[in-house]
Order: C-alpha cells, then structure tokens, then sequence
C-alpha cells in the first residue's frame, strides 16, 4: 500500500512537471495524489485522503491537526538538534570571555524554562489526564510536548553557555527561533478559525502564550549583550550582528541627514583587522617559500647522491629559477589556505541559493496551468503568488548573506595583501628595488590588490555558474526534450570564440600593468623632482614621455575594451540563439500536436533562458577577472618572491671590549650581480672613539655606512657590530608628523633630556621661528625646514636614541660653518654630547680631524691610509699632501672665537639654504621674532597646519534634486566621452531593447497558435521574424558596446591629458602643501576606475536602466491594473535609493580620503627604511601602516553592509512586483491568454535582479563618479602663468649682456602670508659675480626663485636687458637661466636624458660637461658610457656624483644668468676647488649669483649683496664691505676671515 501510494504520488508530480497530457489531467492527477501522498506520510497521524482532499478543495483552506503537531513542531526542533554538537564544539574551542547576567538575559532564560513548563508538562500532563477520562489520543500528542520541552531545555542551555564564552549575538539561537515562529503560524491561523467550534481551551491557551514567548525570544535574539569581560571583543553595539546590520536604517538616516564622518562609522571587527588578517596570510606565505626551499634542497641532495656536488653557482641558479620549478611559493595556495574556510561559507549559502532559482519556473507552470483551468479554487492562484513571492524573498535573504562574506573576504584579502607588501618593501635588498620602484609597489599594494577584492565578489560564479547552466538544461530538457541540445551545441560553439577572447585579453592585461608602472613610476619622480623641472623648464619634456606611455596603456584599453565589446555580444546572444535553436527544432520536428510550442513549454523554458542569461553574462566577466587577477596575482609573487636583507649580516651581539673590530675583510657590493663597490676593507674602532671617514666624491664613504648598517651584499669578510646603532644619513629623513615626534622617534618624552638635544644641536633658536615651536607640523620630506634644520633634526634624533653606536654620514656639509663647529664641539667631537661612545663621521671638512681619534682615508672602495691625524701626516703620503693644500684655508675659514655663545638662527650665517617650501610656515614666526612669546607659552591652536585635510565633497542632495552627485560632474564626463556620442549611446541601448521586447511580445503571439490549434500555419514566418528581432538585438549590443568603448577612451584619454597639464602647470606653493601621495593616487586609483571600473559600470547601468523600463512596459500593457500599484512601489524604491545612494557616497568618499595616507605613509616609508631599520623601528611603522589601512577599512566595510541593505530592501520591492503580476494575472485570468500570463510573470521574475542591479549601478555610477570628480578638482587647480607669450616672446639670443635689475620688489609665498622681500632695489650689471649672504630668513633664495618666477611679485618688477620677466613667457624666461640647486635631483634614465632630456647636445658637448665637471672618469669607467642607467632619484650615483651631474647640466645651457644655491655642499674640498676654477673659466661672462656657502668663495666676486629680514642690508665689494665693519664684516669675523 505504502510503496503504491508514493509510485502514484511520484508518477503525478513528473507527469505534471514535464506537461504530458492535458492540463486538466495533470492538475487533477497531482491534486489527488498529494492528497494520496499526504495519506502515506501521515497515516500515523491519522490523517485520511478525504481530509487531504478537504484541504485543497475549500475556499478555507487548512492544513490538518496531525500535520501541524509532527512536521511544524518537530522541523525547528530537528535544526537545533542537528546543528547543537557542532556550535557546542565550536564555542567549547572559542571563548571570547565572560558576560555578566544582564535584566535581557535573564529574560531569555525565564522565558525558555516557561515555554518548557508550559508545552512539555502542561500539554502532556492534560493528554494524560484525559486519557484517565476515557479520551484516547494518538501518540502524536505525548510525543510533540517531549520533543518540544527538551528542545526547549536545550535552547535554554545553550542561551546560558553562550554568555559563559562570551557571545554577544547568537545566530544559531536566532534562526531556531525564528523557524519556531515561522512554524506556528500555521496552527496560530488554525486555532482561530476553529475558536468558534468546540475547542480544548486548556491547549488553546497554552498554544498562544507559547506563541508570544516564541515571539518575545526572537525580537530578544535580534539585541546583542553586553561586551564580554576580560577581553578585547568589539564593544560596538551593531558591530557582531550582520542581520540587524542588514536591517539596521541609523546609518542610512544619519547619511541622509548630514555627510557622514569617520566619528559616524562603526569600529572595525578585530577579526577583519589588520593585527589578525596579515600575519594569517603571511603564515602560509612563510610555508609556502619554505617548502621552495627544500624542493631546491632536495635537488642539491639528488645531486650530490648523483656524486655530483652543486657548486655554489649553480646552487644560485636553482633558487633564482624557483618561478619555474613545479615547487614554487604558490601565493594563490596561500591566500587559499588562510582565506578558503570563510569563504566557503559564502559558498555553501551560494549553493542553496541557487537551488531554490529553479523553484520560481516550476512555478510559473502551475500559474500558467491555473489560468487555464476552469473550476478551480482562486486560493490556488493566489497561493501560487505569495510561493513565488516567498521564495524570491528567501532566495534575497540567501543570496545577501552570500555577498557578505564574499565581500567581507575581498576586504579581508585587500588587508592581507597590502599588509605583506609593506612589510616586504621593508626588508627587500637593493637589487630587488632596482626592479621594483616606489611607482610600482604603489600599483601593487592600489590596483592590484583592489582586483583580488574585486574578484572574490563573484569568484563563486566560477563554479555557481556551469552548476546553474547544466540545472537550466536539466529543466530545458523536461520541458522541450531533446531540442535542447540544439541551444547546447550553440553554447559550446561559443566557448572556443570566448577562449580565444580571455587569451587575447590576458596578454593585453599583462601588457596594461607593465605601462601602468612605467607611468606611476615617471610621475612619482616628476612630482618628487617637480621644482627641477620648474627651474630648467623641462617640463614639456617629461609631459611628452608621460603621454607617450599613456598613449601605448590606451592602445591595449582599446583592444581590450573592443575585445570586451565581442565577448558582451556573444554572451547577450547566447540566452536568445539557444532559445531560438532550440525552439526551431521543437518545433520542425515536433509532430505530435499534442506537444505543440504552448504558452506554458514557451515561457517556462523562456525563464529558464532568463536564468541562463545571468551565468552566461557573468562567465566571461568572471574569467575576466580571473585573468586580470592572474596578473596581479604574479605581480605580488614576485615582488613577495625578491631577497630580503639578511638580519644576520651584521653580528650585534659582538661582547668584545677594548678596540672592536667592525668590519674584517669585507668585501661588498650592492647587487650580487654588480662588481663589488668596497674591497678589503678593514675597520678599526677602540670602543668610546670617534673615527672620520675621508675621501674624493664617489670613493666609497657612504657604502661603508651602509656595510656597517647590513644594507649591503656581503660577499666576504665579518661584519660586526657591539649594542645598539644611530644613524644619519647624508640627506636627512624627516617624517610628515610634528617637529618634537621626528625628534624623539618613538621614544618616550623627557623634558631635560629633550632640551639638552635641543641645545647641543643648535635647534632651540629654531623653535622660536616657528610657529608652532617644536609642535609645529614638518611636511611631507621636511618640506618647511631648510636643508640644514632638517640635518640637525636627525642629528636631534640620533642623540636622543641614546644608542652604543653612531654612524654619522656627512652631517656637517648641509649645515655653515658656524654651525658645524657649535654640532662638532657641542654633540660628536671629544667634548660633546657623544662623549664615550662610538662614532664614525663621513665628513668632507678637514677642520675638525686634528680633534679626532683615528682617520681612514678612503680611495676608489679601499682603505687607503688609517689612522690619527698625527700619524697620518708622519706618513707623508697622499692624504699629508692633500692636508696640506687645503687645510689653512678651511681652518680659517670654519674657526672662531673660543667660548663665544653661538648666536641665534635668525642671526648666523647660514647656509641652510632657506627653501622656499618652508617660508609658508617659517615665514610667520621670523617676521615677528620679536614679539613672540617663548616656546612653552605658544598654545596649540596657535600652531599652523600646513598639510591640509584632504577636500570631501558632500554633494548634498536637496529635497527637490534626485541628482546625487553634482550634476557638473556628470555633464563633465559625458562632454568627455562627447555630447552626441552619449545620446547615440542611449539611442542604441533604447533600440537594443525594444528588439528584446519584440521578440518576447512575438513568442507570446506565436504561443497562442497552441490554443488555437494553428501550430503548423505560418511556422516559417514565426521563427523567421522571431530570428530577425533576436539578431537585430545582437548586432545592436555590438554596436552599442564599441561605441560605448570609443566613448569611454576619448574620455580617459582626455581627462587624464588634462590632469597631467594642469599638475605640469601648478604654482610649486600647490606642491609645498599637498602630499606627493595624494596627488599619485588621482594618477593611479582614480585614473584607473576611469580607465577600467567606470566603463563597465556604464555598461551595466545602461543594461539595467532599460531592462528595468522594458519590464515595467511590458507587466503594464499586459495588466494595465499593475500601473495603480507602480506608484506606491516607484515612491518606495526612490525613497530607499535616495537613503542608500547618500550615505553610500560619503562612505565611498570617506574610503577613497582615508586611502591616500597608505599610500603617503607607504612612500614615505621606503625613503628612510635604511634610517628606521637602523634605530629598530620596524615593527612600529608596520603598527602605523596597518592602522592606516584599518582606518581605510573602517569605511569601507559600512559600505558593504549598506549594499546588503539596499539589496534587501530593492529586492522586497522587485518580489512585490512579482507579486503584484501574478495576483493580477490571477483576478484577469477569464480575459488573459496564456501566452500573456507566460510574458508579464516572467518579465516580473527578472525585474527583481534588474532593479537590484540598476540601484547597485547607479551607486557604482556615483561612487566611481567620485573619481572624475577628484581628478577633474585637481585638474582645475589655478595654473601658473603661461609658459609662453607670443606677442611678448623675447628675442631668440636674450639676454645678451645679462644685466638684472629690481626695482621696489616686494614677493610673498602665499596670499595672507608676510612679504619676505621688502622694496628690493639693486642693479646687476652683465659679467658681475655677485655674492648673495644673509642670516636664515634673509630671503636669500627667495630672491633667487623671483628670477625664476617660481614666486611671483606683490608689487615692483625684476628686469633682465631690459626686458620685464613678468610680461614674458615663463618656459621663455626660465630656459634662459641656468641654476645649480642646494638638492641634486635625478631622474630614473640614462645619463644622457639626465643632462640633455630634449637631446640637443652631441656626444662631443656632453662629454666635455663631464670634463669639465670632473665626471668623466667616473663616466668612462662605467661600461654603459653615457647610457649608465640611473635609478629612481639617482640613488646609484653618490649625493656629490648627483651634485657634479647638475653642473654639467649647467655647463651644457650655459646661459648669460647662472644661479648658484650652495651647490658645493656634499662635495670635498679638493673636487669643490675644482668645481670653482670651472665656474670662474667657463662662466667668465656670464652673470653669477651664489647663495655663500663658505665666504672664501665669495671674497673675489665682484659685489657681494647682504640680505636682511627680505631687504638689502649691504651691497658693495667685499673689501668696502669689510671697511665699513657692517653685517658682512660681522660674519666674516665669526668665520675668521678678517682679525
């Protein structure tokens, strides 16, 4: 009976399902059986067919009492059961603290022991009772009330156990709760319609009072509990519940009141924090490097088995061919490994979701068979509905918890990844740099880890998708048979064309990325060198290199995009030619009438189309990713892959006393593949002296350092060092933080220690010029302090670590003389501050080595001579003869009077070379010296920020405006793509689309042929037309899809040549104030989203803005009824847009603000990793990076919960109109064909995702709107004056004589800032060499920057040969100056573009600059010649090599005007001779202006001009100065030039 009864039951359901027989048969044949079926299952519970066949014939329908107490009883029961000893396991292994029993909690509990004592003894006890009294019962009523109870006890424990171990929000308690409701509704509504019978009351009590616990504890389940104690749980109140997150409207309301602040947003999971998420993936990053090394270890051991011992080269070999070993480091295994578990809950969640994505169709059927059906109960349509309804919703609720942890993982990923890239770019060796530059990490650590976000959004597609295709084809072959397989030879036609597209692209991709770097790499150097190429005029130079690399990076775009443009249109076609294929065989070769095209086969099959059309869309999307990821995915390896500084090259746990021996037979070099740059070096150091360290330029001073420190390949020898190690470079590091924070350097603050350094490196004076004293903020690279503030504050640094050790690399050179010898006697000679410890001075001032303990002199990376000053001359060797020419002039020059106080900054002779970046805020606190109040007075709010907050723009929606984003920026972009372009692009779309309706509206016809038994007329005809309007729309999305692409190019090509001319054409004080990165990440992220994001995010918004129009089109022509319901849900979906789209924006705002300071910090980071390897700072600054990008994260996770809201709330609306179709279709039934029920519900089934999609888009649209707009904001920067005037133009050999006059020139830095020169009145006449000197803010180089109109005049002009510099071009004015800069600048090329980058110069004039700049030899030697290679910043060459490349630079312009700021300063004194009879011979004629570094050499020149706070204090010879005892005489006597 039983086996009979489920055969029946089963043969009903597949008769029904796959449309054999009459619809009349099915529906009858399936009512019958479910109630047979209904019989089988429940027999036990007495449940008869005549009560199964009751419940579906009446207008009351209800399920029967047995049903009620076994299934829905049991089924929350089963689930907590089933899943209990999984989350007891779970949270037996994850405690997370202790929670104190609160008043909520307490609740919880008393109400799970009441339901128990109410269910389980109430209802047993009265089952019992009446069994006394003679009623029987079934064993249904004592089982349930158990079963119940003892659930009820265990959800009561677990209630209990998760408060023990710390759980603040339980979702397993939720889900069970919210089953139990979901389940009693079902008796709640039968017990009311049975309340006017005769009822047992006790039970009907009982039920309800456990209905409205049931209810209590789920609204109970939905607030967190208090924070665990002792522990570091999230004390956020939303943060653990991702369900109220989903639900919760404070955000959106508060993002729609008001712009969102980073105060507003939730505080970030410490499990997505950057501490938990980097070192997990770094973990199997660590295994995966370690198990390469033992594969090549294993090679060494077979082949020494083989009796064969691998020789140390080949050893080599093996490792650096570990990328093609079948055992490399697999990075893609590693983020598997750490990431995999998580999202595979994602996964699973994906899985089910797209089970229940079939239910819908099946549906369909019944509804469109209902239609059919006379007789039937309306309840069966109706209930039909409201099935579609629910299981759209379900499938919503599934799908959004699917997206969450997917993003969630993409988040995580992005953390992980930027995480190990930071701490990699700390400890990467010199050669791995060359290859890698700061440009290109940028690039690793901004696109490419975006694209690993990016992919894991819709990384299960890879799988869901084929799954999704082959259940549309199951259920296509149920209904169509095996016609099907017509549409399955299309789509596997199609999958060799888009293979051969996904190889294409993927060569394309590689290609873009390596472009992409070469033009972020040139742009980081441009913006780092921007005032250089100012100075020289080089700017259309490097703008024609930059646009040369981006016009290649836009050729592979284009490719791409037209290649994109294919794949669309073969994947849009797809679902339609397997509908039309397998349509047109049906029915040819149909030939049964009975199995005729009906309306039913039609627009089932036509949903499940619609369902293959979004994994066949998403595929080719998908593998897309998959490859573009594939590239960064190789990227990372590699650069994860590079040698790291070996930690053990220096040995510091060296306990030897007495004389240390530093280095022994050393031998080093900076790449194991270069020669080596130190030979046989030996280092001597008693310990507590102080050693100097002499030599020519390029001799091999500074890598002696560098061995010392470790940052050098060890190729023999011992390295070793005894405690702790201070180091200051040759050009200082300064961080963008306050004065006092670069000084103690993590240290922690002492008030007379602090002082004590203060004073010994002659910075307390400097305090009180600026004017936020040692609060004030240093910009980025130190950009507000002069060359010599910045020297003194490493210096500053080094003495407050306190360390054993100190390696000072030319410290004294950026500084004067006066100075030098207050730092040499006050902190590093034999009575200063350093007293006792160990020191070793590069130094280039033979001054102070009479003062020092041992000297080594260095010669072309050898030792050359060691030891003390005496000794050395007793030698009589090079070192004695070199003394002996030099030494007089300099002593004299750099000594003074003994014991005399060094006087204040304002008021010495100092070089420090005043830049004109520092003025803005240095300027302030000198103009008012004498009124200001000592430092510890100043207030902070007094201090001067001089890196400004990043600009946010709100772009406020007013309440009549649905315009998000300013609609200017729209209109930009669309102007960019071209006006008629983006209407012709909207016209295709429109087209596109109403060939999609078309077909649809003429397969509905074509199925109503059925009901009229005209199946076989006109046939040719209905597939012919249906073809034509199937590939008109094909060719209309090709169409539509290059013009879209072409658009889309013009546009990146346009915006980013205008960012590009606008940077090249800002004022420098734009630079002075706006970090580097900040600038770089318009030229990489926002450049990129326009390049890349923006256009297929176009794409989608205009497929889902017309799908979304069509479907509404369709449903109302269909049941005009459908338009009084529009309004409503029209009003509710741009009120949750309005909501969403507000506060998305800010957030994605907030997110793209706080991405600039990773990329800021990280440049920063690399530049001084040498400096905070040394003090031991590692670990602090990885701290500081990952704080960052948590912070970075802290807006973007909102974001992604705020997408989580949105979909849950547009996809409610968009299963309302499913709703809303299908009941309408229901109450028109009597005057709709089948064919139009077919059409309007299955148009309805996709509006769902349309509208979902056409929202997410448009937020997509603003968000990355947002990158327009930023580059559009920096690309409307106020320029600078034109480069040239045509009307103004001098003549070709300006100026001839080079005669320079100022006339009452007055010039400030900034508009609201004091004036640092005053009423400037002086005349040059042409050949004169003129001296410029003057205390720190005299405004020496400001009068120097006015000559090149880098500061423009607040009032009088500057003439040269009589021509005003203010009416002339500023390229004609600055091409005919040249200037020698205080910081050599470099750029990353070969030497030859570095002296001549216009290649006007033959190989003759170059190498008589290098002659003449005494280069040539160090030239000659270099294989390359002239085609050296230098790298980012010049770093191969030396500080004096780079300083003698820009005077060649000078030699070959040779102007009538040359301007000379403290060029000589990182040069020794024999090469500075030199370099001074050069400029004395080939400058001759020329007009000289030189900013004194040392006064010797000014003492010949013609005049020398004194300068004093921004006026002209002196100006005559400098014999008459003399005489007259004024300024000059004063400084010349502090230097010791006159008695």
């Amino acid at each position: 009976m039983w086996a009979d009864t489920l055969v029946h039951c089963l043969d009903s359901v597949s008769l029904f399902i796959s449309g054999r027989g009459s619809d009349s048969t099915a529906w009858c044949c399936l009512i019958r059986n479910v109630g047979l079926c209904t019989n089988a299952m429940f027999f036990i519970s007495c449940v008869s067919v005549q009560e199964a066949n009751q419940t579906l014939h009446t207008d009351r329908p209800d399920l029967p009492e047995c049903f009620q107490l076994s299934v829905l009883s049991w089924l929350p029961c089963i689930y907590l059961w089933a899943v209990s000893p999984i989350y007891l396991f779970y949270l037996k292994m994850n405690n997370r603290g202790y929670i104190m029993m609160s008043i909520m909690n307490r609740f919880k509990t008393v109400r799970g022991e009441f339901i128990c004592l109410l269910m389980c003894w109430t209802d047993l006890f009265s089952t019992f009772h009446e069994l006394r009294q003679g009623i029987s019962h079934p064993p249904i009523y004592f089982v349930t009330p158990l079963v119940l109870g003892m659930t009820m006890l265990l959800a009561t424990f677990l209630i209990q156990f998760e408060r023990l171990r710390g759980v603040q929000s339980s979702g397993v308690l939720f889900i069970f709760w919210f089953l139990s409701v979901l389940c009693a509704i079902v008796p709640f509504r039968s017990k009311i319609l049975q309340a006017s019978s005769k009822v047992n009351k006790l039970r009907f009590t009982t039920f309800y009072f456990y209905f409205g616990l049931v209810v209590c504890e789920l609204i109970l389940c939905c607030f967190n509990e208090k924070p665990p104690l002792f522990s570091n749980a999230v004390t956020d109140p939303v943060s653990c519940n991702i369900l109220l997150r989903f639900f919760s409207l404070s955000m959106a309301i508060k993002g729609y009141k008001m712009p969102l602040e980073a105060k507003d947003l939730w505080s970030l999971n410490q499990r997505d924090s950057s501490k938990v998420m980097v070192p997990k993936l770094l973990k199997e990053w660590e295994k995966e490097l370690a198990k390469a090394k033992r594969y090549v270890f294993k090679l060494s051991v077979k082949s020494h088995v083989n009796h064969r011992k691998l020789i140390p080269e080949e050893v080599e070999v093996l490792l650096s061919n570990q990328k093609s070993s079948p055992r490399q480091p697999s990075f893609l295994r590693a983020l598997i490994k750490a990431f995999g578990p998580y999202f595979l809950i994602g996964s699973a969640f994906k899985l089910l979701q797209d089970i229940i994505t079939f239910v819908n169709p099946q549906l369909l059927r019944m509804l469109i068979i209902f239609t059919k059906q006379e007789g039937v109960p309306d309840w069966w349509g109706y209930a039909l509905a409201f099935l579609m309804f629910f299981t759209a919703f379900l499938q919503t609720l599934i799908l959004h918890h699917h997206f969450q942890y997917c993003f969630v993982t993409g988040m995580n990923v992005r953390t992980a990844i930027i995480g190990a890239i930071y701490r990699k770019a700390l400890v990467i060796t010199n050669a791995a740099k060359r290859s890698s530059t700061v440009g290109e990490v940028v690039n690793l650590m901004s696109v490419d880890a975006q694209r690993f976000m990016d992919l894991t959004t819709f990384l299960n597609m890879l799988w869901s998708a084929p799954l999704q295709i082959m259940l549309a084809l199951y259920f296509l072959w149920q209904n169509l048979g095996p016609s099907v397989l017509a549409g399955v030879a299309v789509m596997i036609m199609l999958i060799p064309f888009n293979a051969v597209i996904a190889m294409k692209m993927r060569g394309y991709q590689v290609e873009q990325m390596r472009l992409k770097d070469s033009r972020i790499k040139l742009m980081n150097e441009i913006l780092n060198g921007i005032k250089v190429l100012k100075l020289y005029a080089w700017e259309n130079s490097f703008k024609e290199k930059v646009l040369a690399i981006r016009q290649k990076e836009l050729n592979v775009l284009r490719k791409t995009a037209y290649l994109g443009a294919l794949s669309t249109m073969a994947w849009t076609s797809a679902p339609f030619m397997v509908a039309l294929t397998s349509f047109a065989v049906y029915v040819y070769v149909t030939v049964d009438e009975n199995t005729a095209l009906d309306a039913e086969r039609a627009f089932v099959s036509l949903s499940l189309f619609n369902i293959l059309r979004f994994p066949l869309n998403m595929l080719p999307q998908v593998i897309s990713s998959i490859v573009q990821a594939s590239v960064s995915l190789k990227r990372i390896q590699s650069f994860l892959s590079h040698d790291e500084l070996d930690p053990n090259s220096v040995d510091r746990n060296n306990t030897a006393t007495g004389t240390i021996k530093p280095i022994a037979n050393g031998k080093f070099t900076w790449a194991k593949e270069d020669p080596p740059v130190l030979h046989n070096i030996n280092v001597m150091v008693p310990q507590g002296s102080l050693l100097a360290v002499v030599g020519h330029v390029g001799c091999g001073k500074s890598s002696l350092i560098s061995a010392l420190l470790g940052e050098m390949e060890r190729l023999e020898g011992e390295v070793s060092i005894r405690g702790s190690v201070a180091y200051v470079p040759q050009q200082a590091w300064i961080q963008n933080i306050t004065l006092r924070d670069n000084i103690l350097f993590g240290k922690p603050y002492n008030e007379q220690k602090y002082r004590s350094v203060l004073e010994a490196c002659a910075l307390t004076p400097d305090l009180e010029v600026l004017p936020g004293g040692d609060l004030t903020e240093i910009g980025e690279k130190g950009i507000n302090l002069s060359g010599g503030q910045r020297q003194r504050v490493s210096l500053a640094r080094a003495l407050y670590s306190d360390t054993d050790v100190y390696l000072l690399d030319d410290p004294l050179s950026a500084v004067d003389a006066h100075v030098a010898k207050h730092i040499f006697d006050n902190l590093i000679g034999p009575d200063g501050a350093l007293k006792g410890k160990t020191r070793i001075l590069v130094t280039h001032g033979i001054s102070f080595l009479p003062q020092v303990d041992n000297i080594m002199v260095m010669v072309d990376g050898r030792v050359s001579e060691m030891g003390s000053y005496q000794e050395l001359l007793k030698q009589d060797g090079a070192f004695a003869e070199f003394l002996r020419n030099y030494a007089l002039e300099d002593i004299v020059e750099e000594d003074e009077a003994i014991g005399r106080p060094p006087p204040p900054l304002c008021s010495k002779s100092a070089p420090d070379g005043e830049n004109p970046r520092f003025r803005s805020v240095r300027r302030q606190g000198c103009s008012q010296r004498k009124h200001s109040e000592p430092q510890e007075k100043k207030k902070p709010h007094d201090m001067v920020k001089l890196i400004q907050t990043e600009n946010t723009e709100t772009g406020r929606v007013s309440p009549s405006n649905l315009i998000s984003v300013k609609t200017k920026v729209y209109l930009e972009y669309a102007k960019a793509v071209g006006p008629l372009l983006s209407v012709f692009i909207c016209f295709l779309y429109g087209c596109q689309n109403a060939a999609s309706i078309g077909s649809n509206i003429w397969l509905s016809e074509w199925t109503n042929d059925a009901a009229r038994n005209a199946t076989k007329e006109n046939l040719n005809m209905r597939v012919g037309v249906y073809a034509a309007l199937g590939t008109a729309q094909g060719i209309l999305v090709l169409i539509s899809s290059f013009t879209l692409a072409m658009g889309n190019m013009a546009a990146a090509r346009k915006l980013h040549y205008n960012l590009l001319s606008n940077k090249l054409h800002t004022p420098q004080s734009f630079f002075d104030t706006t970090p580097i990165g900040r600038i770089i990440n318009r030229f990489s992220k926002d450049i990129y989203v326009i390049d890349e994001a923006l256009p297929a995010t176009v794409l989608m918004f205009l497929s889902t803005l017309f799908a979304s129009l069509s479907t509404m089109l369709v449903i109302v022509s269909t049941t005009p009824i459908f338009a009084v319901v529009i309004v409503p849900l029209a009003v509710a979906y741009v009120f949750v847009q309005r909501f969403y789209v507000a506060t998305s924006r800010q957030l994605k705002r907030l997110e793209s603000v706080s991405r600039s300071p990773i990329y800021s910090n990280f440049s920063e980071t690399i530049t001084g990793a040498s400096v905070i390897r040394a003090y031991g700072r590692h670990s602090a600054f990885v701290l500081m990076s990952d704080t960052k990008v948590d912070e970075n994260q802290k807006s973007y996770y909102p974001g992604i919960v705020s997408n989580r809201w949105l979909g849950v709330r547009i996809e409610f609306i968009g299963n309302c109109i499913v709703l809303f179709a299908a009941m309408f279709a229901v109450t028109r039934k009597q005057s709709l064909t089948a064919g139009l029920v077919g059409l309007s519900v299955s148009y309805a089934l996709q509006v769902t995702m349309s509208l979902n999609w056409m929202v997410r888009m448009t937020s997509d649209l603003e968000s990355n709107i947002v990158a327009v707009e930023r580059v559009k904001e920096y690309s409307e920067t106020k320029p600078e004056a034109p480069w040239e005037v045509e009307d103004k133009k001098p003549s070709p050999n300006w100026p001839v004589e080079g005669n320079v006059q100022f006339q009452n020139y007055s010039v400030r830095y900034r508009e609201g800032l004091d004036l640092v020169l005053k009423n400037l009145t002086l005349s040059v006449k042409g050949g004169e060499k003129i001296g410029i000197v003057g205390r720190t803010g005299a405004g020496k180089s400001s009068m120097t920057l006015c000559l090149f109109r880098l500061l423009e005049a607040a009032a009088g002009e500057i003439t040269i040969d009589e021509v005003k510099i203010a009416e002339i071009g500023l390229h004609d004015l600055r091409s005919k100056l040249t200037i020698i800069p205080q910081e050599p600048v470099l750029f990353s090329g070969t030497l030859r573009m570095n002296l001549d980058p216009f290649e006007q110069c033959s190989d003759d004039e170059l190498w008589k600059a290098l002659e003449q700049s005494h280069l040539h030899k160090f030239v000659r030697n270099q294989p390359a010649k002239l085609e050296l290679e230098c790298t980012e910043g010049g770093e191969n060459l030396s500080v004096g090599q780079r300083q003698l490349v820009c005077l060649a630079r000078a030699l070959l312009r040779k102007t009538r005007i040359l301007v000379l700021d403290e060029a000589t300063a990182a040069i020794d004194l024999e090469t500075d001779d030199l370099i001074q009879s050069t400029i004395r011979t080939q400058f001759e004629d020329c007009t000289v202006f030189t900013i004194a570094h040392r006064l010797n050499t000014i003492m010949d020149y013609t005049r020398v001009l004194v300068l004093d706070k921004g006026q002209v204090a002196e100006f005559d010879t400098p014999t008459s100065l003399i005489s007259q005892k004024g300024i000059f005489y004063s400084m010349a006597k502090d230097a010791g030039l006159v008695l």
